[in-house]
């Protein structure tokens, strides 16, 4: 079995069973702590606002909806079926569209690119929730749907997110509810050193235009109340 079936198969499982609730898998925040965020930070530096914006492995679309209040048109993209399902179904209106892509399969991200041009693209928390194997040509992948005038934002967790994942999991309680489901599936989310992202991003021809620190806010919580934070960075991108 190839990696990216291995990966597509997992994710596949995970979104089979989850449920539509907002907020009911770990990382699905709410936009104006995520994406809202984001945009202040990418609007900036976009060279083409009109552009198509792509949210790159869109999961059930709570962000791609967001953008889609605010881009005149905005594609869901992910790489398993029943998370499109899930996003299709949470926006009967389609204000997004939706298409199964694997953007680390070369021919697929190459096909959407022919299909609708250059594109900004948001790609939050893919990064290192992919096979080492693919990481490269999942940036490759980006940077085909950025083209030449796009501009694309990336938030991954940091090294220092490590050690925090690592202690949830091993709580003697157990990990959190949303984060077992993560776990079961083999969604183990990898480290990524905060030095190979640039790495990644300049080895596709992209520039790095702006970067920083966030944390990456999820929907579960601590004992004590606090939302479960986690370090991250962020990266806007484009040809320079």
């Amino acid at each position: 079995m190839s990696v990216t079936t291995r990966y597509r198969e997992a994710w596949e499982g995970f979104w089979l069973e989850a449920t539509d609730e907002q907020g009911a898998v770990f990382w699905d925040a709410e936009p104006d702590v995520t994406v809202g965020v984001h945009l202040a930070l990418l609007e900036p530096h976009l060279a083409a606002p009109g552009l198509p914006f792509v949210d790159l492995g869109c999961g059930n679309g709570t962000q791609t909806r967001f953008l889609a209040d605010r881009y005149p048109r905005v594609v869901g993209a992910d790489l398993s079926g029943a998370a499109l399902d899930h996003a299709r179904h949470a926006d009967p209106a389609g204000q997004a569209s939706y298409r199964l892509v694997d953007a680390a399969e070369k021919t697929e991200a190459e096909r959407l690119h022919a299909e609708i041009g250059d594109a900004n693209v948001y790609m939050r928390g893919v990064l290192h929730q992919c096979e080492p194997g693919d990481r490269q040509s999942l940036v490759d992948g980006l940077a085909t749907l950025v083209g030449d005038r796009g501009r694309a934002f990336l938030v991954e967790l940091a090294e220092a997110a490590g050690p925090v994942l690592r202690g949830l999991a091993q709580r003697p309680e157990g990990p959190p509810a949303k984060l077992a489901p993560v776990f079961r599936h083999g969604i183990v989310p990898g480290d990524v050193a905060d030095a190979a992202v640039p790495e990644y991003l300049r080895a596709a021809g992209l520039a790095v235009l702006a970067s920083g620190e966030l944390p990456l806010v999820t929907t579960e919580f601590q004992a004590d109340g606090a939302r479960i934070e986690l370090p991250s960075k962020w990266v806007v991108a484009g040809r320079g």
